[in-house]
This record gives structure tokens, sequence and C-alpha cells, in this order.
């Protein structure tokens, strides 16, 4: 019997791009791993790229020209009010779904991947441990139910505090998207999987930015804050970079995730 070739595409998702020193990783290793794996589409997060507070018009630019295909994000994504309007005005960029509808920007998005084919990306944010919000999981619901039918790869950033809550997410959602990546805690997890139902699952990506410092920020700065208790300005760690994401083979006839892996690319570009 004849078999058809696989249809694969692969999806790379860069986590949280924290500050200079995570756009410097993107920079510098971006182009290599779209070459080695065949990257057919990537998704960064990159809500804290700008000094590790927000993102800005022109850094949105810098990473789309970088190679990003489309740019996802969280709760830091309103810390640049000139970011406002870019949310409006650039298709390839979201916010969470589940802020008040009447805010900037949109938390469903499709963008056609190098291979010709529509890929939907989603942005929601946890409610545990942070701003109350809509309920995710009926906005995933309602997300979910707009999207036309035939178009099967569907990206999921998941911004969120609790990994409970994260993982909760990935098994609602198991079999209706092809993956479900957490974002938020900039510490990666080591339970990288498919679930049962082909949804590409990892409670947190890990942070692209200054692994040297405490989750992005200058570890001297952090420390007084603790023992202090004082307010400190915290600013951006600048040792330490590293580029962490995960790779995503998808079955793009069917949407179901065949294999992920974690990427990951330590570099020595400081700011």
């Amino acid at each position: 019997m004849l078999q058809l070739p696989l249809l694969s595409m692969n999806l790379l998702f860069i986590g949280d791009i924290y500050s200079s020193v995570g756009r410097n990783a993107v920079a510098w290793n971006l182009a290599e791993i779209q070459a080695t794996y065949g990257v057919h589409m990537t998704i960064a997060n990159a809500e804290n790229s700008a000094g590790g507070f927000g993102i800005t018009p022109q850094i949105a630019d810098e990473l789309l020209s970088l190679g990003v295909d489309a740019i996802t994000s969280g709760n830091h994504v309103w810390d640049k009010r000139d970011y406002y309007e870019y949310l409006d005005r650039s298709p390839r960029v979201t916010r969470p779904a589940n802020y008040p509808a009447e805010l900037p920007g949109r938390g469903l998005i499709y963008v056609e991947a190098r291979n010709g084919v529509r890929v939907a990306v989603l942005n929601l944010q946890g409610r545990a441990m942070m701003t109350p919000l809509d309920c995710p999981f009926r906005k995933a619901d309602a997300l979910i139910a707009e999207i036309p039918a035939e178009i099967k790869v569907r990206f999921l950033d998941f911004h969120a505090e609790l990994t409970s809550e994260k993982v909760a997410m990935g098994w609602y959602l198991d079999g209706r998207v092809s993956a479900v990546i957490g974002t938020h805690t900039h510490v990666p997890t080591a339970d990288t999987r498919i679930l049962p139902g082909g949804t590409a699952y990892q409670t947190d990506c890990g942070m692209t930015g200054p692994y040297d410092g405490v989750i992005g920020a200058d570890k001297e700065l952090v420390l007084k804050k603790f023992l202090t208790a004082l307010p400190v300005r915290l600013e951006s760690s600048k040792k330490g970079g590293e580029l962490h994401a995960v790779l995503i083979d998808i079955d793009e006839s069917t949407g179901r995730a065949r294999r992920i892996e974690r990427v990951v690319r330590p570099t020595d570009v400081q700011s």
C-alpha cells in the first residue's frame, strides 16, 4: 500500500524574552535554530523584553525582523503605554484574551507559517495569585469555538503563576489544541511531554534572558529587597544569557503533536 508522506510542521516557541540579554540571545541563535530544525513558525513571549518590564513597538519590530512570526505576552504587556496602539495595529501580536474586551489588542490571531499553513495563536492568563480576570478555561472554550475548522494547528501560551493551574489547562485542552505551553515564572520545568489526546505540554518554557540573577533581575538588588523589606528598584542582570524554547513537531493535517523537545542555547552575549 502506498504510504502518503507525513504532513509535518515544526513550531518553535521561545520562552519569556527578558531585557536586552534575552533579545541578544534571540539575535545570536534564532537563525541557527530555524535552519537546524527546519522551523516553519516561531512564536515568542516578549512581555519582559524592554529592560525586564514590558515591550515597546520598536522591540516588537526588532524581534519580528529577526524571524519571530508571532509575539505573545502576559501581565506585563501593559507596562509601556506606547505599545497599546501597536496591539491594535499589528496582526502578529497578542495580549491575554481574558482581559476586558474593550482593552487594546486581541488574544487570538491567525498567522501563516513559512510552509503556508495557517496557525491559530491563543494567549490566556491565569487567575491564581494574579490579577482577577475572566475565567481562562471558559475563555479558552470561547476562543476555540471561534477558530475555523480547517485551521488545525492551534498553539496556546498560558501565562500563569501556579503550576497546578497550568497543568489543569493542559488536561482541559488536551486533544483540542496542538500545544499548551506555560510562561511567566521564568523557570523551565522538566515535564515536557505529549498528552494522550495529542497536545504538546510543558508547565513553563523558561526564560530567554540572564540566568545569573533572580528570574532575570540583578541578584544583589533582589537580595537587598528580601533582606530589608524595603522598596528596591530592580534592574536586569547582565550575565548568564540563555535562550530557552520548545520545538514541537505537529501533524498539520490533524493538529496533533507528535513530538516536543526542549531547546537551550547558552550565550556569552551580556547586554
